[in-house]
């Protein structure tokens, strides 16, 4: 069990900054995911955590224990790599009780055996104690790195995009798994990942890293639901969150949003007062595939567009909409059947709208922010945004 604290920390490379001056507290037992795009610092983090990279600047601490000059030995944290580090010349047995027979925290044989034979049942991978590396499938392989953390029961368990390689299926199991395990073993678990469900399906909380800096840090309802800015709102949902342009203005004391050529509605009152404080009237309007309905048939009130793309993904259609220039992704029934440059007619649910400054492109509100994440956080989350 431990603590995990970040302050202030700067690791560079050369003329890169990885990241830069970055605080992060990791409460004891928590699940936390670092999520963000390819090169934002999230496993350079990890590793300075583990004592495989030092810091230029700022402190790591384990336990309130400053470790910035302690080996990766002596943390007492298990890691898995995104390449499995495997050793080439050990079967998948010895791989994985290879942590069991180090000096620091050797067991008996008989220990190490039962402590293997329940991680790789869990894995699926007790079939394949004999095989090498060499032998073995990526997906196999990285079961086997996931199997070598978790067998130990170490302080904090650090996990660089263990589930990458693995098949939809498995993938969705192991997150169900990672999860229960995270639980039972009691131990804090840094989970690094570009995958916006994993992320929002086992964090406890999330923070949203780009260009070495944090974003935004809170729950995966507030990332989805209140985005700190544009940046935050498109990681987050698929298909990418819709933004336009449009502004805002104010007839006989009620507030109207315009967008989309001649497109204007209305806004409730708790939208009309952050809007009316807002730096600018100028504003960015996000639109969720999913709040956008669609018909065929021509109805009142109804914008016309044309359909500009059809993908079908399994379950659900994306369908792309061309109107006055731009092109809305929304969500349709997987047996839609639309012709290009046909004809529809969409209705957005402008509740769900979420409103940002065009200039910034921060944040400024959505329809009953509280309401929305007192009815979506339940009893899930530790804590909130920093």
């Amino acid at each position: 069990m431990a603590r995990i604290q970040l302050e202030g920390v700067t690791r560079r490379y050369d003329r890169t900054t990885a990241i830069n001056k970055l605080s992060l507290d990791v409460m004891d037992n928590e699940f936390f995911v670092l999520f963000g795009p390819a090169g934002a610092g999230k496993t350079t983090t990890l590793k300075c955590i583990a004592g495989s990279e030092f810091p230029q600047e700022g402190l790591v601490k384990i336990d309130g224990k400053i470790v910035n000059l302690v080996e990766p030995s002596d943390r007492n944290v298990s890691m898995v790599f995104e390449n499995y580090a495997l050793y080439p010349h050990l079967s998948v047995y010895d791989n994985i009780a290879f942590p069991l027979r180090s000096k620091l925290y050797r067991k008996s044989e008989a220990e190490i055996k039962a402590a293997i034979d329940k991680i790789a049942k869990l894995m699926r991978i007790d079939m394949l104690y004999e095989r090498k590396p060499s032998q073995l499938s990526n997906g196999q392989r990285q079961r086997v790195a996931i199997g070598r953390c978790l067998v130990r029961t170490p302080n904090v368990f650090l996990m660089d995009e263990p589930l990458a390689h693995l098949d939809a299926k498995l993938k969705h199991t192991m997150r169900t798994e990672l999860k229960e395990m995270q639980s039972a073993f009691n131990t804090t678990t840094i989970y690094v990942t570009h995958d916006y469900m994993e992320a929002m399906s086992l964090a406890d909380r999330i923070a949203v890293l780009d260009k070495g800096e944090i974003r935004q840090l809170g729950t995966a309802k507030e990332m989805y639901y209140t985005p700190a800015s544009e940046f935050v709102a498109k990681l987050f949902g698929e298909p990418e969150i819709n933004i336009l342009p449009g502004s805002y203005s104010v007839e006989d004391g009620q507030g109207w949003v315009s967008l989309l050529d001649g497109v204007r509605y209305p806004v409730p009152a708790d939208v009309a007062a952050a809007l009316a404080d807002a730096p600018s009237r100028e504003l960015d309007v996000g639109l969720r595939g999913n709040d956008i309905a669609f018909s065929f048939e021509k109805a009142d009130g109804w914008i016309p567009g044309t359909v500009y793309a059809n993908e079908p993904i399994g379950n659900k259609v994306i369908m792309t909409v061309s109107v006055a220039g731009n092109h809305l992704r929304l969500v349709a029934p997987n047996d839609t059947q639309a012709r290009m440059d046909s004809t529809v007619y969409i209705q957005p649910n402008y509740n769900n709208a979420l409103y940002f400054d065009r200039a910034s492109e921060k944040f400024i509100t959505r329809h009953d922010i509280e309401g929305v994440l007192s009815y979506h956080h339940g009893s899930k989350g530790k804590g909130g945004n920093a």
